[in-house]
């Protein structure tokens, strides 16, 4: 998930922000992106447009996080439904293993998921003041069997 570049959205109107910004982190971030762009019923939607304040259980400093998207869809009554994305791994989604011998890893994984926890509770409760919602997708959730963000593949006549 190392991958990082500039995306241009097609349908400039739908993006929230400025459209000559848009960075992904991971090709996972990219599929999202384009997903948003493509999809009819994505109204709008904005990569790393919205800051939330949160506290750090580290250092107990205050900090901002970025989410990684915001978009607004319609549910089936006609309603906008404003999301926060965040993409992630599904091992960084839960505290980590306790390992019978404590190493720098397995220290630097109960670190990430503390300051994760911190983030998606401060987010969560960020989205639900708004009337919002926020989710943490995964690439169980992005490369689902079915799942429209899902790459159709041609079907080539065989010869």
């Amino acid at each position: 998930m190392a991958y990082k570049g500039k995306y241009t959205p097609t349908n400039v109107g739908k993006y929230v922000g400025d459209p000559t910004k848009v960075t992904y982190r991971s090709l996972w971030e990219r599929r999202f992106m384009k997903w948003c762009d493509e999809h009819p019923g994505v109204l709008a939607w904005g990569s790393e447009e919205i800051v939330v304040p949160y506290i750090s259980p580290i250092d107990n400093k205050p900090h901002r996080y970025f989410v990684d998207f915001i978009t607004v869809t319609k549910d089936r009554n006609g309603n906008q439904k404003v999301t926060l994305v965040e993409i992630k791994p599904h091992k960084q989604c839960g505290p980590p293993e306790k390992k019978s011998k404590v190493t720098r890893r397995y220290l630097n994984e109960v670190k990430r998921w503390g300051i994760n926890e911190a983030k998606w509770k401060a987010a969560t409760e960020f989205a639900e003041n708004r009337g919002w919602t926020f989710r943490v997708l995964t690439e169980k959730d992005i490369f689902k069997k079915n799942n429209v963000t899902k790459r159709k593949r041609s079907k080539t006549p065989k010869k």
